[in-house]
């Protein structure tokens, strides 16, 4: 039985990929891969394409060893991921709608990202073919006495992106919930293809609009990576200032969001206002409410001044002082209890096999957190929690966030009380020769990824971006099933996925 280890050193190493390796390897070792991913020895990170090669990013999780293997030199297929590991399925109908790459014997050929609505087919591949005429998307079938299909979407009635679920009911009671994606497909990674590095940090950080810190951070660590220069150390503690920032502020906002969805709206506007007090002090200190721009290769492009201090040490103590009060709030509403607890349960062994992170993995038992199983700068000098739960359940999903809100609170604190002084830019070096680079950020969803191949120049040739959507989406099909049809927005906020930073 290989470790992951010994399968990337079986292959052919790439040169300049960091900071973990990367191999090219043969279809025996692709398949070995495939067969450590069914069984639950590794889980799988990330898996992307190009015109004529495949790539798979893994974590064997009890060794924290993360790697990539690629399958090069392609002839218009290649063996199938999702055929024996589901969470791939997605994933690989993706890369066949953007390159043309057939996964052999894919359970599902149904198009994915791509509505037969472009004006260019296989957009990230070499081979021509014709547009295909527009046709009915095909919807799996439930069969049984006394269903019958709710259709919602994609519009909606609230200000949210674009999405389409299909409901087979029973009554009241959900048998099947199936998605359809990729509206908001925007072709990112086609446009990183030949941008600069300026260019394509401003492209990631608008992959998905609330976690702009998250993709602006992975996006500039996996720059570092390939280019190996260090980043100053003040930046290195800015960015992880405005990354609790960003994680605060999602987490407030979820957390009255779902109770508001429960007809508890007095939850949704105290939380609403602390929300608010997060996105202004962001604005005082880093100039943007978001934070967008604000990180690139290299550092960050605001310093931290005496009034940006003053006003997270006040925003921390109004939190501390209100946040308690609705928690209480929250827990002892029986009407909302009776909402939440029990409701839309996600099964550990499910959160296991996707790999799903951020609090739906934390709230069902897997306990991944990139910031503490990778220990990168500056957590490896921080002191925090990563709260855990087993019910699986909407309540566990607020639970962990309340919990998180508390953990932010404190990285913030000890942020601040530590910041070094000195210089947050360092200029990128030219090389001369292609580089790639890999990051996995921890963002307020979970482990956002991304990889990408540097010219000689140092413009981008290749630029792939992992939200943790994509394996979290299906999951929400799974956790909906014998829930009844008025629970699901409850169930779908406690998700809180990404449509943006899925469709790309």
């Amino acid at each position: 039985m290989s470790t992951l280890t010994e399968l990337i050193l079986k292959g052919r190493p790439v040169r300049y990929h960091h900071p973990w390796s990367r191999a090219i390897v043969d279809q025996a070792a692709w398949v070995a891969a495939i067969a450590a991913l069914a069984e639950g020895r590794w889980s799988l990170l990330g898996l992307w394409g190009e015109a004529s090669a495949v790539h798979m990013a893994l974590l064997e999780e009890p060794a924290g060893a993360i790697g990539v293997i690629s399958l090069e030199g392609l002839e218009g297929s290649y063996p199938s991921v999702a055929q024996h590991h589901l969470p791939a399925l997605r994933l690989e109908r993706s890369i066949r709608d953007l390159t043309g790459l057939e996964p052999q014997d894919l359970p599902d050929t149904r198009p994915w990202l791509d509505h037969g609505r472009w004006d260019v087919r296989f957009p990230l591949g070499n081979r021509k073919a014709p547009l295909p005429e527009a046709a009915p998307y095909e919807f799996l079938q439930a069969e049984g006495e006394g269903l019958h299909q709710i259709p919602v979407g994609p519009v909606h009635a609230g200000i949210i992106e674009p999405g389409h679920f299909r409901f087979t009911a029973n009554g009241e009671t959900i048998v099947r919930l199936e998605e359809r994606l990729g509206y908001a497909h925007k072709g990112i990674e086609a446009l990183m293809a030949g941008a600069d590095l300026f260019r394509g940090t401003q492209l990631a950080g608008r992959t998905s609009g609330d976690s702009t810190v998250a993709y602006a951070y992975a996006f500039s660590c996996a720059v570092e990576a390939a280019m190996q220069i260090d980043v100053p150390p003040r930046a290195v503690w800015s960015r992880a200032l405005m990354a609790e920032l960003e994680r605060l502020a999602n987490h407030l906002g979820d957390i009255g969001a779902i109770c508001n969805d429960a007809a508890f709206s007095l939850m949704h506007a105290h939380c609403g206002v602390l929300r608010e007090r997060v996105l202004r002090a962001a604005a005082t200190t880093f100039g943007h409410r978001l934070m967008r721009d604000r990180i690139l290769p290299g550092g960050v492009t605001v310093d931290l001044n005496h009034e940006g201090v003053a006003t997270l040490r006040s925003l921390i103590t109004e939190i501390r002082q209100k946040f308690p009060a609705l928690v209480e709030l929250y827990d002892n509403t029986a009407s909302l209890q009776d909402r939440t607890v029990g409701t839309g349960r996600l099964r550990t062994e499910l959160a296991h096999q996707y790999g799903a992170g951020g609090y739906i993995g934390r709230a069902s038992g897997r306990g991944f957190d990139a910031r503490r199983a990778l220990r990168y700068p500056p957590y490896d000098n921080l002191t925090f929690e990563v709260p855990e739960l087993t019910e699986g359940d909407v309540n566990a999903r607020v639970w962990i966030r309340i919990r998180e809100v508390d953990q932010s609170l404190l990285l913030l604190g000890q942020i601040l009380d530590r910041l070094p002084d000195g210089p947050i830019l360092t200029e990128i070096p030219f090389v001369g020769e292609p580089r790639e680079g890999m990051a996995l950020i921890e963002g307020f969803r979970g482990d956002v990824l991304v990889w990408l191949r540097l010219t000689a120049e140092g413009g981008i040739e290749r630029c792939h971006l992992r939200d943790p959507s994509w394996f979290q989406w299906p999951l929400l099909e799974a956790a909906i099933e014998g829930n009844i049809v008025a629970d699901f927005p409850l169930c779908n906020k406690s998700f809180n996925c990404s449509y943006s930073g899925h469709d790309l």
